[in-house]
């Protein structure tokens, strides 16, 4: 059965937080489930484990700016995702706390260079460069970014549980920060319409005689974001 990677945006991390813990108890495995949030003037430092907490604290937070600092156990953790925060510090978008499989496309499997990026590691995952930049604004803005690989059974479930744990409206937000002046995440890159609502990252139904783009992974389903208007 083929899986979809679905990615919503969160304000508050604690709303986040508790979006993936039911993600968890609808029995997605927390290695299909991943979260970065800012921390940004070390806001959340006591979330992380003390392993890792200390290990942050050992090596100066500027060393690693821009570069990738403590990955922790940032890349899993045996008692659920939140268990598995570690630092990061990721080039345009500053320090985060993560956890979950996305990190390993951030970090280049968990060396600790976040190389990549966050943006990279969303494209790469199947978002358009669109929605990824609009995401990775999100979180540099200090919110709380959550992605999951669902497969078809489980998707819609997925998306109810992470609208009524209080996902923002992406696009919504885009526009007010195009207002301020922000440039990034244009409405249709090279005349695309980016993806909203049930339909997958992998077609253009909204651009007249566009041709479907194949997933990063032709054996993957394409990625979902959360439908505009339909939050909260």
């Amino acid at each position: 059965m083929a899986a979809r990677a679905i990615t919503a945006l969160f304000d508050d991390y604690e709303e986040a937080a508790k979006a993936v813990d039911r993600i968890e108890a609808e029995g997605v495995p927390h290695a299909d489930i991943a979260i970065v949030a800012s921390n940004e003037g070390e806001r959340h430092l006591g979330r992380l484990p003390p392993a890792a907490s200390a290990s942050a604290q050992e090596s100066d937070a500027a060393d690693g700016a821009g570069a990738g600092a403590t990955v922790g156990t940032v890349l899993g953790g045996g008692a659920g995702l939140l268990a598995g925060l570690g630092l990061l510090a990721i080039p345009g978008v500053g320090p985060v706390v993560a956890a979950g499989w996305l990190v390993a496309a951030v970090t280049g499997a968990g060396v600790g260079a976040a190389a990549g990026g966050l943006l990279g590691a969303l494209t790469g995952a199947g978002l358009s460069h669109s929605d990824a930049e609009t995401y990775a604004e999100g979180v540099r803005r200090g919110g709380t970014l959550v992605t999951v690989r669902a497969e078809d059974d489980k998707a819609d479930r997925v998306m109810s549980l992470l609208q009524k744990s209080g996902s923002i409206d992406l696009d919504e937000r885009a526009e007010g920060w195009r207002a301020q002046g922000w440039t990034g995440g244009s409405i249709g890159d090279g005349g695309v319409t980016p993806v909203t609502g049930h339909e997958v990252a992998g077609s253009d139904p909204l651009v007249p005689g566009a041709e479907p783009r194949p997933s990063a992974d032709p054996e993957t389903a394409p990625p979902t974001r959360l439908p505009p208007g339909g939050i909260r």
